[in-house]
Order: C-alpha cells, then sequence, then structure tokens
C-alpha cells in the first residue's frame, strides 16, 4: 500500500520575462510554502532573495489571507503572518509601513500582519489545500481567510498606496495577469 503524500502545500510564481532581467534567472520561485518546518514567503521576483523568509510554525500564531478593493479596481490580495510576541518581523517589502498607512490601507487586519505580509501576485492561493497543511503541519495555528473588504471613498489609499499602479502603490502593471 502506498504511503499517501504529506498535504505540502507550495506554490510558485508564475514565469515572466521580467523575471529574466530581475538578475534572478529562469527558474522556478516559490512564492509561498507550508511544510513540516514552517512558512516560506518568497520576496517579490524583482528582490527575491533579500526578502526570501522562512518562518517556523513555533514562531507563528496565524496565517492571515485578506484582499482589498478600491471602486473600480481589481482586489489586492495578501497572506500575511500573524507572529507570537517577542519574534522579530520577516523581512519585506511592508516592515516598515507606518500603522496609519497600515490602517488605511486595510483597517480590518492587525498591523503586525501587514508588516509581515506579500501580496498575491503571479500565484494563486488554494484556500483548502492550505488549511490541510496548516492543519497536519501546525493545528496550533490559526488560518484566517477574509472575504475581501471594499475601501469606500475617501478611505485608504492614502498618497502612493493603494491606488493606480506604480511605484509603492501596493498594485502593478502585472496585476491584470493570473
Amino acid at each position: 500500500m502506498a504511503v499517501p503524500h504529506p498535504p505540502v502545500y507550495q506554490e510558485y510564481y508564475t514565469r515572466t520575462p521580467f523575471q529574466l532581467f530581475s538578475g534572478v534567472g529562469w527558474k522556478r520561485l516559490v512564492a509561498f510554502r507550508a511544510d513540516e518546518s514552517g512558512v516560506t514567503l518568497g520576496g517579490p521576483v524583482t528582490r527575491y532573495h533579500r526578502f526570501l523568509a522562512v518562518v517556523p510554525w513555533r514562531d507563528i500564531k496565524a496565517v492571515v489571507v485578506w484582499a482589498t478593493k478600491k471602486e473600480l479596481e481589481r482586489p489586492i490580495r495578501r497572506i500575511g503572518l500573524k507572529l507570537r510576541p517577542g519574534v522579530s518581523d520577516v523581512p519585506g517589502p511592508d516592515v516598515k509601513i507606518s500603522p496609519q498607512l497600515a490602517a488605511s490601507a486595510a483597517p480590518h487586519i492587525e498591523y503586525p500582519v501587514v508588516r509581515n505580509n506579500r501580496v498575491i501576485v503571479f500565484w494563486k492561493v488554494d484556500p483548502t489545500r492550505l488549511a490541510a497543511a496548516v492543519r497536519a503541519f501546525a493545528p496550533h495555528v490559526q488560518l484566517r481567510v477574509h472575504p475581501v473588504y471594499r475601501l469606500r471613498p475617501g478611505q485608504g489609499g492614502g498618497p502612493g498606496y493603494g491606488g493606480s499602479p506604480g511605484y509603492g502603490s501596493g498594485g502593478s502593471i502585472f496585476d491584470i495577469m493570473p
């Protein structure tokens, strides 16, 4: 009788020519992984190795998936970690975000989770498979999957955040890709 495969959950970034020009080459890059050792958060393709982080399960209280959407825009999907007290933040593009900017971008998500997140772009989350992996490897860790949070006009998206694609906007021209 064959031994069933462990419920490792892994997603890769979709390869694009931009990946070649960013210096990481054409190899498959892990965007997210949940296995027996913990959670791997891949860095953005342009700064992959700089922001790559592996967090052991003992340091994680919750894995949180959410999305925010402004009127007439596509949702910006994210996955983040709520870490245990005393654990250092993971390296990432939002580690220095201010509490005010975090609250305007995702008012329904705790500030530490926003600091320790990744934008889900060039890959997708399968909540069922992710839940199976969390249950198998870390039943003490919560998995929270929030519905899309709709930002009202005048809420969120301060200067250069969550607005139209561009530097620091949280979106990019590549958000149109699956």
